[in-house]
C-alpha cells in the first residue's frame, strides 16, 4: 500500500465518480484531463481512483481546481499533491484538504505557492 493510500480513507473508482457528479465516464476523464479532479492508481487492482472528499455532494469541491493548478506549477505530481493535500498540518489544524472544504482556499493557496520557491 502506497503512502497516499494510507492518508486517503476513501477512494472512489472513476465509474463511481461518474455516478455522484451525474456524468459519463467520459466526462471524468475530460474533469481529469482539464485538472479539475485528480486520481491515482490505487489498490490491488491499481485501478484510478479519485479521493471521496474531492466531491462535496454531487459536486466537485468548489476550490479544488486552483489549488490543484497552483500545486502543478509547483511541480508536484497527481500522487504528491494528493498527499500534500491530505497531510494533517499542527499549524492548520488538520488537513489542507478539511481546509479547503470549509471555504479556506486563500490560506491554503497560499501555502502552495510558497512550496514553488
Amino acid at each position: 500500500m502506497s503512502d497516499i493510500e494510507n492518508l486517503v480513507s476513501e477512494w472512489l473508482p472513476l465509474p463511481d465518480v461518474a455516478e455522484r457528479l451525474g456524468c459519463t465516464v467520459t466526462k471524468v476523464h475530460a474533469l481529469l484531463d482539464e485538472r479539475a479532479l485528480v486520481a491515482a492508481r490505487v489498490g490491488e487492482k491499481n485501478v484510478r481512483s479519485v479521493p471521496a472528499l474531492f466531491l462535496d455532494g454531487n459536486a466537485i469541491v468548489d476550490s479544488l481546481k486552483g489549488t490543484v493548478a497552483v500545486l502543478v506549477d509547483a511541480g508536484f505530481s497527481d500522487e504528491e499533491l494528493i498527499g500534500w493535500l491530505f497531510t494533517p498540518d499542527e499549524s492548520l489544524r488538520g488537513r489542507p484538504i478539511d481546509a479547503l472544504r470549509e471555504g479556506r482556499k486563500t490560506e491554503i493557496r497560499r501555502r502552495a505557492q510558497i512550496l514553488a520557491w
